[in-house]
């Protein structure tokens, strides 16, 4: 049995409506829309600091680094650092190329910053990593067959295993190994109902959680591709659930909605308590 169960409910001030959420600590998030807001707000909903020259673009265009500072695609569709202390650098420049950035993630593991990118020539996708300073080691963009991974990465993230995982709004959620070796692709359940993944996380126990927005629910599926099962939000006001993010520390999950700037707090439970299967 899977359940959602709602710790908060907060209306976060300055966006129009949530479409990506970073965890910075357990009541601190930035949150962004698609007008070109970035917010760091509380569980109050205030808002602590902002970011005025964001992409308009409602994706996973920020992330935050190990040391606290936050990374973000730029206006001019540039990979910015932006300290805690508000020293703007560029870490990676994409503004005279073709690849255009749609989503950026910060490893809390390695610290290397992982970028999908589409191609507006092509209409092709891949994904590049880099080292926190900007320098280029690893383009992940082919199957074993040759065959593209990606067409419009909009989110990105990394699984505990090392894993990469994309949510393509064209080829669902697509999972590689820290290699680049393609090891599946989700397309939706097993009832046939598909997928048009949004906003994406993983949870303590490798879990993955994907926005669908054909259902308007949270698929849920383990770190092999099985489906487990889709969790209704509606019930609690989120009737377009967009984004996603995963708190280790409180083992909470965060749910942007599409329609307006509320953003829910749930303990997820599966089949039990606590850990170890029973997932609180």
């Amino acid at each position: 049995m899977y359940r959602l169960v709602l710790q908060e409910s907060v209306t976060v001030t300055g966006v129009s409506r949530c479409k990506h959420i970073t965890h910075v600590s357990t009541d601190r998030v930035w949150i962004s829309d698609s007008e070109g807001n970035l917010i760091l707000t509380n569980t109050r909903g205030d808002i602590l600091d902002s970011v005025t020259d964001l992409a308009k673009y409602g994706g996973g265009v920020h992330t935050v680094t190990q040391n606290g500072d936050v990374i973000y695609i730029d206006s001019d569709f540039n990979i910015i650092k932006r300290s805690k202390d508000k020293v703007k650098t560029t870490v990676i420049p994409y503004n005279t190329s073709p690849w255009r950035p749609r989503c950026v993630y910060s490893s809390p593991s390695t610290g290397d910053l992982l970028v999908g990118i589409r191609n507006t020539d092509t209409w092709t996708g891949q994904v590049n990593r880099y080292t926190n300073t900007g320098e280029h080691i690893q383009t992940i963009q082919h199957d074993n067959t040759g065959q593209g991974l990606y067409s419009d990465p909009r989110y990105i993230t990394e699984n505990r295993n090392g894993d990469v995982i994309v949510s393509d709004v064209n080829r669902g959620v697509v999972v590689t190994d820290s290699k680049g070796r393609h090891r599946f692709s989700y397309r939706g359940p097993p009832s046939g109902s598909g997928l048009r993944p949004l906003g994406i996380c993983t949870d303590a126990l490798s879990h993955i959680l994907v926005c669908d927005d054909n259902t308007h629910t949270v698929h849920i599926i383990d770190k092999d591709g099985n489906y487990l099962t889709e969790l209704d939000t509606e019930q609690h006001g989120i009737n377009r659930p967009w984004s996603l993010s995963y708190d280790d520390i409180t083992r909470s999950v965060w749910v942007g909605s599409d329609y307006n700037n509320t953003v829910n707090i749930y303990r997820l439970i599966y089949g039990g308590d606590n850990l170890t299967g029973k997932l609180y």
